[in-house]
This record gives C-alpha cells, structure tokens and sequence, in this order.
C-alpha cells in the first residue's frame, strides 16, 4: 500500500531501506516497542524488510517528502488478530512532537479503511508512554481502561500496556496484543 499526505509517504520497505533503518531505530525507539530488540543491526532490518508482505496487513515505513530524496522516521502498520487489527507506529526520535506519527496512523487508518475495508481495530501503549496515547485519543481511538502485561524485547522484561479500542467500541480485549510493534 503507497499513501501519501501533504508531508509524508507511506510505503512498503525495501531491502535497499535496511541501512536507514537501522540508523532510525535507537534505543528509546525500541523500548517503546513490543517487538524490536537493542541494539537494532543492519541485520535485523534486512531479516524485517525481508518478511513476507501480507496486502490485507499493510505494513509501511514512514519517510518525509523533502524537495530531494524521501527521509525514512518510522513506521506504521496493521496486524490482523483475533480482534479485527491492531494498529502499531514507531517514529525515529528527532521526529517526536511534531505530529507524524498521528498524521502517518490516520492516513493509514483511512486508506485502510476504504481500500480494504478493515473496520474492527484496536491499539495500545505502553503506560510509561503516554505520548503513544495522546496520538492514539487524536486518532479517535478510546481507553478501554484495561492493562496487560506485555515483554518488551528491547527492555528484557514485562511492561504494563494500556489497551484502546475502535471509535465505534467494537473491539473487546485483545487475546493477542501487540503494543505498537511495526517493525
């Protein structure tokens, strides 16, 4: 799936895209993850752009249009679950604060929606990262008020992860979360 908004490109990753990607994921990007270990090799992103893409899961890195070539700062994705989807996102640290992440999750979010007509879809953060929940409230997303234990690969350990539910409420606890695992 290739979206587009006014400052960014969403799009598959690459093999090509491995050494940027790497460089983009940093520790406190990976602790924030369910998924990423640290330290984040070249190798690990080969191993990530390597997988097999899914057309009913899109999976996108995160660039910014510039006047030159697109700069890679992160990631969003749906996986399919027992629930519907669970939307994840990470963003590079020079990023933070500066609204890509909302901006990146709603168009794919939107394209989703009505290209693939995925409806059910559910999100959580980790409760030591409570920005992940202020994009999560912008994008309409709503607190179900329960908490998980999730591992956090990067952390080695359990980490309390704060469940949010579809606009429309849908979406009951997740059996399968994954806190915000896009890459």
């Amino acid at each position: 799936m290739f979206v587009r908004t006014d400052r960014l490109l969403l799009r598959p990753g690459w093999i090509e895209d491995a050494p940027a990607l790497a460089r983009a994921i940093t520790e406190p990007v990976a602790r924030n993850t369910a998924r990423i270990p640290w330290p984040y090799t070249q190798e690990h992103a080969e191993a990530y752009l390597g997988m097999a893409k899914d057309a009913h899961a899109p999976n996108c890195l995160i660039f910014a249009r510039t006047a030159r070539v697109p700069r890679l700062i992160g990631a969003v994705a749906l996986s399919p679950d027992e629930e519907g989807h669970e939307i994840g996102y990470w963003l590079a640290q020079p990023y933070w604060g500066l609204g890509f992440a909302t901006e990146a999750a709603s168009a794919l979010l939107r394209a989703a929606r009505e290209s693939l007509r995925i409806e059910r879809i559910h999100s959580g953060h980790f409760a030591d990262n409570r920005a992940s929940g202020r994009v999560l409230r912008k994008l309409g997303f709503r607190p179900t008020g329960k908490v998980v234990k999730r591992h956090a690969v990067a952390r080695g350990c359990e980490v309390d992860c704060l469940l949010y539910a579809d606009a429309d409420g849908q979406c009951e606890e997740p059996t399968a979360m994954r806190c915000l695992e896009a890459a």
